[in-house]
């Protein structure tokens, strides 16, 4: 088999024939030369598509790291704000340190209430947009540290301040009545009941019942209710060996276990017990022994 092309014009003839060999090599290059081709052109679109996915993938990465920068910024800046509100509550905590410290008639030099804190307050626009490295985290550091000292120092000073609170409160001065005379004083008596002379072991504030009873010196209730000879008896514990007792009330106003101040209602006046009109039985004593209380009436108050 073979394959004869013929052409033929006024002036040219010309003619070929194609054996059946040559006609299947020739089909076989064309294919060849049309799969390559065919090849090519999907390998661009391939790099283009690729190309483009790639540029997508950026441009989101792009717009994720602007939102991150965004973030972390408001952070930032939010953080500092944060920081200067800090620093403005220490000046405020110096400032009451140094008051209390004058009021309470302490060493300035012991309290360091007067020190500024050791780091400033934010700028209105951040440094190079961002603090440099570590630069917040100083400023940080550094005001827990003056915090953390402030705090200390409030803590002895609270301590110290109570300590004297404490003892002004218990410190016995006053009458244990709102209002009403002084009856009977301590010491030997003549008897109301029997009419023998007998020890009074306190003294006596007359008055209304229902006058207020108030606590002479801040303390414990260890009695509260009645007692024999007492009637409605208040007992307040004051520590180092101290105790008052508050006789014959027609109606107690606390309990035992009540932590009391000086001044405080305990009782309403009355006529419990062994007694025969309206008033106060007031006893003092020391490590269990009655007292004459009337010096603790009459002493100067701290």
């Amino acid at each position: 088999m073979s394959l004869t092309i013929l052409y033929r014009s006024k002036k040219v003839r010309f003619a070929r024939s194609f054996s059946k060999r040559q006609l299947v090599t020739a089909g076989v290059l064309v294919f060849g030369l049309m799969m390559i081709s065919s090849r090519s052109t999907h390998q661009i679109e391939e790099s283009y598509a690729r190309i483009n996915y790639t540029q997508t993938g950026l441009e989101e990465q792009r717009k994720d790291v602007q939102r991150l920068r965004t973030d972390t910024k408001n952070q930032v800046t939010g953080m500092m704000m944060k920081l200067g509100e800090i620093q403005g509550e220490l000046h405020r905590i110096n400032a009451l340190g140094s008051r209390l410290v004058e009021k309470a008639n302490l060493n300035p030099e012991e309290f360091s209430f007067s020190e500024l804190p050791a780091a400033g307050g934010p700028e209105n626009t951040l440094e190079a947009e961002f603090p440099t490295d570590n630069t917040l985290l100083e400023q940080i550091d550094s005001v827990l540290a003056t915090l953390e000292n402030k705090s200390q120092q409030l803590l002895a000073l609270e301590s110290i301040l109570m300590n004297h609170h404490i003892d002004e409160e218990r410190y016995l001065s006053g009458r244990p009545v709102s209002s009403g005379w002084l009856s009977s004083h301590y010491g030997v008596r003549k008897d109301p009941f029997s009419g023998m002379p007998a020890m009074h072991k306190g003294i006596d504030f007359a008055g209304k019942t229902g006058d207020t009873v108030v606590a002479t010196g801040a303390g414990l209730v260890t009695w509260a209710g009645e007692r024999y000879g007492y009637g409605n008896l208040v007992e307040i514990d004051h520590g180092d060996g101290l105790v008052t007792r508050y006789g014959h009330n027609h109606q107690v106003s606390v309990k035992i276990g009540d932590v009391v101040t000086k001044g405080q209602t305990i009782a309403l006046m009355g006529n419990t017990g062994r007694s025969t009109g309206a008033h106060v039985h007031y006893e003092v004593l020391q490590n269990g022994q009655q007292q004459d209380p009337l010096p603790y009436v009459y002493r100067k108050k701290k």
